[in-house]
Parts: structure tokens; sequence; C-alpha cells
């Protein structure tokens, strides 16, 4: 039987029309031969004819990972062993060298899960702190997907222990994740759907580590640390992967220092963050420009109502407003408007003047207010229609004073609420001082400085002309009426026809925020104040506060407003102390 010319190429480069030729010869020397059966090779051809076909389709089709091509002429097979007859290269390039193992099949596909492409999705590597700091942070990465160490794992064990915001967010990360892996049905290399629990917002995928990592970092660096340990998961995964974009997410500055020194891309996690620049948070009023009037010519319209005077304008201004809105008109020579926006309806809005605290008829509990801000503040602290009050400012501007003296007088007074509950976050400016001794409000007495200062301040005023029995009576009729209570045992309340303030609001993580503003039940009002330049809290920052948090969600709600404080009227040292240092 004729055999063909010998190839004076690679196999992969035999023509078709030789290869042809040959399998025509070859048939017609057998005569009257029964044709081959359906499911032989291609056209009983030799191997060079099969490894030729599979070379000329490499380009367009990817070769499978580890599959073996079968001897010219034997039956189809279900599943044949890598290492059966010869091997395609994994490169497409021709046969593998003899005696040459390729790797195996779960090892290449789960290579080939995270492999790029142009379009690559980034792959973040999590380190713990993220976790500890927001449990749900698995589902904040959109498309990309997720890889987290075997070190996290052991991180998160470590710190699930106790009753603490950390201790309770590494529990609810280690639910999630094994919420997470009872999903898989194959091997977990190949990756965990994040979708698979609902989330269809994240719809990357969530690998584990499952091999070790050898790569070595500089002299002088402890391998043992776990920080340390994540970078070397970094490296690897960028060797393994360097055409995809692999970033190190982490909460600690040192940690994504050292991960830039290696060069290494580092980014802090910043999906918690309301705003990234405090400068833009909602400050709860606007200033009208200087031809307001002018521009609205005899479109407005006025009306009086209840003491108060009504304005419908409209205009382009209507599109930067939202509801209980201050807005306020200054120029010389004419005169001031100060209202707020009670309605917004199409291109029109609704403004009404406010009441003048800042006259001593007006007086709340003895207190006035000093400036334009401080009379926005208690125009929302008085107004029973307000159920949720968010005040912001630098120390000395009188936030504190302002939400007491509008509670006691609601309180005592008008009778609208039943008493006044205050709490705080317990986080101290120094070093902790350690156990105290007594009741729940005795313990919580040293964090309540600021309220002892203030009553003393009201205990003082106008009203208090009866001497010094008189003051101690009202005193203790004030302190009767004020329930302090400690934040860690708020779950589960229901505060009824109460008026809450919560001080130092800032301290607060969104989580402990959102725990407490759910306590307020029917006829409830809520307070919240603090300073975000004054934040003690580790891990928050003025754009991940919770006090932020909550100025940005509750804006334009129609039962609540924010005002943010800008003079101090502590005391002129005090002012200068808030400039200068």
């Amino acid at each position: 039987m004729p055999l063909p010319p010998p190839p004076a190429r690679k196999g992969d480069r035999l023509s078709p029309e030789t290869i042809a030729s040959s399998n025509r010869r070859r048939s017609n020397g057998r005569g009257a031969a029964a044709a081959p059966a359906p499911d032989t090779a291609i056209n009983g051809a030799g191997p060079i004819a099969a490894i030729s076909e599979a070379a000329t389709t490499a380009d367009a089709v990817p070769p499978q990972n580890g599959a073996a091509t079968r001897p010219a002429g034997s039956r189809r097979r279900r599943a044949a062993p890598a290492a059966e007859g010869p091997q395609l290269h994994p490169d497409g390039r021709g046969l593998a060298p003899a005696g040459l193992a390729l790797e195996p099949a779960s090892i290449s596909h789960r290579r080939a899960a995270v492999a790029s492409s142009p379009d690559a999705k980034r792959l973040f590597v999590l380190d713990t702190n993220v976790l500890m700091h927001d449990p749900t942070c698995l589902f904040r990465f959109e498309e990309h997907d997720i890889y987290l160490p075997m070190i996290v794992l052991e991180e998160l064990d470590n710190n699930k222990k106790g009753m603490s915001e950390v201790a309770r967010n590494a529990r609810q990360a280690s639910r999630t994740l094994d919420a997470l892996a009872a999903t898989v049905r194959g091997d977990i290399r190949d990756g965990v759907a994040l979708t698979a629990l609902g989330h269809r917002e994240a719809t990357g995928t969530l690998f584990f580590q499952t091999e070790p990592f050898t790569q070595a970092l500089p002299d002088g660096i402890a391998h043992g640390k776990a920080d340390n340990q994540i970078l070397v998961v970094v490296q690897g995964l960028k060797a393994r992967h360097p055409d995809r974009d692999v970033v190190l997410v982490s909460k600690d500055i040192n940690m994504r220092i050292k991960a830039r020194a290696l060069g290494l891309a580092a980014e802090d996690y910043e999906n918690d963050k309301t705003i990234d620049d405090v400068e833009l948070l909602y400050t709860g009023m606007l200033a009208l420009p200087a031809d307001f009037w002018s521009r609205q010519g005899k479109s407005v319209e006025s009306w009086q109502q209840g003491g108060h005077t009504f304005y419908r304008i409209s205009g382009a201004i209507v599109e930067q407003l939202l509801l209980n809105q201050f807005v306020y008109y200054e120029a010389p020579g004419e005169p001031a408007l100060y209202a707020r926006v009670v309605e917004l309806r199409g291109k029109t809005a609704v403004l009404r003047t406010l009441k003048d605290y800042t006259h001593l008829k007006n007086a709340v509990w003895g207190v006035t207010a000093r400036n334009r801000e401080q009379n926005f503040a208690l125009n929302l602290l008085m107004d029973p229609d307000i159920d949720f009050v968010t005040l912001a400012g630098t120390a000395g501007t009188g936030k504190t004073l302002m939400a007491l003296a509008a509670g006691l007088t609601q309180v005592l007074d008008e009778r609208r609420y039943s008493e006044i509950i205050m709490t705080r976050a317990t986080v101290s400016v120094g070093e902790d001082i350690g156990f105290l001794p007594g009741t729940e409000e005795e313990k919580m007495g040293p964090w309540m400085g600021a309220l002892d200062d203030n009553l003393e301040f009201l205990a003082q005023g106008a009203r208090n002309s009866a001497g010094e029995w008189g003051r101690a009576a009202t005193h203790d009729l004030i302190r009767s009426r004020i329930k302090i209570k400690s934040m860690n045992f708020m779950r589960g309340r229901t505060f009824l026809n109460k008026y809450v303030i919560i001080d130092e609001a800032q301290n607060l993580t969104p989580k402990q925020m959102k725990t407490l503003i759910t306590r307020a039940g029917p006829g409830t009002k809520m307070v919240c104040m603090g300073n975000l330049a004054q934040i003690d809290t580790p891990y928050l920052t003025e754009g991940s506060s919770g006090l932020t948090y909550v100025v940005d969600r509750f804006k334009g709600w129609p039962h609540g407003g924010h005002v943010t404080l800008a003079r101090g009227e502590r005391s002129r040292l005090a002012d200068y102390a808030s400039e200068v240092l």
C-alpha cells in the first residue's frame, strides 16, 4: 500500500490536499472493502491526520484542558484518560513532549475561572478588617470577583467571641460565608456565585484559597504575621494572572502602605462612605440669590395662615429645593426672609416663614437663638410634625442646650411628650478608666457631663426667681423627667411618646444608628447631634459615620429635618480654639 510522502515540516503544517490524496489512494487500494463505521475516527486517517485537524482549529477553539487526542481508527470513548495517546500541548502548538504530564483538569479549570481577557473583571483580595467592618461587603463589588485568603478565615474565627460590634460583625460574616459555601454543588475551587443568596447586584464570583503560595517577601518581613501572609497571597495571584488587575482591599492604612511598597495595588474600602467629601454634606439650608425677588416678579403668590406667611414660587431654583429645607434672603437695605420649604409640587414650591426664636417673647425654657442657624434648629425642634431632627456643628454651637431646652418645654409645659430619654456613644477620648460601679444610670453618669452642665445653665434661667429653694425644686423636677439610658440595652425596646436625644452621634456606625432610630414608637421625636470633626471610634471617618449616613438618607423626608450649625456661641476662647487648633 503506497504511503504518503514524508512531511517536510511539522504535522500541523501538512496541507489538506496532501492528506486528501493519501486518503483517496488508500480507499482505491482497498477495493471492495467495507466502508468505515460512522463512529470511527476521521476517514480512517492516521494519527497525523487527527493531529492536523486539531491543530488547524486550535486558533479558533481553545483546546480542552487535559484532553487527549484519540489514535486513528479507535472507537469514541466517553472519558479518555489524559495519559492515553498523543497529547496536544496546552497552548495548541502541537504534541506535548514525551513524558510531560499536563496539569490536572481541576487546576486548569480553576485558573481559567480567573483568567484574563481584554475586559477582565477585577479580582479583589479582602483583608479581615473589611469583613469585620462591613459583614455585607461581599455583595458590594458588583461584577468583580473576590478572593479570600485562608488566614482571613482564621482571623474571623479568632475575633468572633464577645459582645462587641467587631465580634458581632465577625459572626455575621462567618454565617454569610457558610451560607455561600453551602450553595456549591461541585468543586468549591471553581468559585461560588455571589448571586446564590439573592443579591442580584453582585454578579461576581467568590474564590477561597485552596492551595499555598510560595512567593518570597523581602528580608526583614516576618512571614508568620497575618498581614504579611495576605501580601504573599496577593503577590502569588498577581504572578499567576499577570494580565488581570489584582487589588488588595484593606481598612488598615499601614497594610496598604506595605502593599504599595511591594508594588501591589491596594485600596481602602469606601463602599460604606456616604460621601467622599464632608464639605458636600447636606447642610439643610440654602441662600437665595440676590436677584430672587426680581426674577420671581409677578409670578409669586403669597397668603397668610396661622400666623405665618406663605409664598408659592417657581423657576429654576425649585429644582434645588428639598422638603423642610431652610431658605434665607439677606440683602442690604431690603427686608430679610427666613422660610422653610413645606411643599414641592411639580415646578412650584411653597415657602412658610419661620417663628422668630431670637426674640425674648419666643424664648424656649429661657433660651433664645443667637444666630440664624440656631433659629432654624429651634423651629425644627419645636415643630410637632417633625419626628426626626439631626444637628451637626462644631463645639460650642449650642446643639445640646437647644435640644434640652426644647425637650423640657414640650415635656413639662406643653405635655406633648411624657419624658426625655438621653443616650450617647460611650467612646472615650483617652484611656478607659475601667469598670464603673452602680446602676445603669450611675454607670452612665460620667458620660453625661454635658447633660449636667446644660441643666445647671437652664436651672439658673429667668424662670427660677424663687431663690435657692426654687432652683433646687426645679432641678429635682427636671431630673425626674430625664432618663439616662445605655445604648447596650436598646435592642428590642419601643419608645412611646418620648423625646429621645442621641448625643455624640458621630461615633456611631450606620448599623448602630439604624438600631436606635427603629426604637421609635408612636408620638416619639428623635434628635441626633454630633460633631463630625471629633470622631473617636476606630475605622470610622467623616464619610462613613452614622451621623453622616442618616443626614444623607433622611434629607427630603416630610417629617425630618437637618441643620448644620456653624457659629460657636460658647465663649470667645472656645471659638478661637476651634478655629486655630
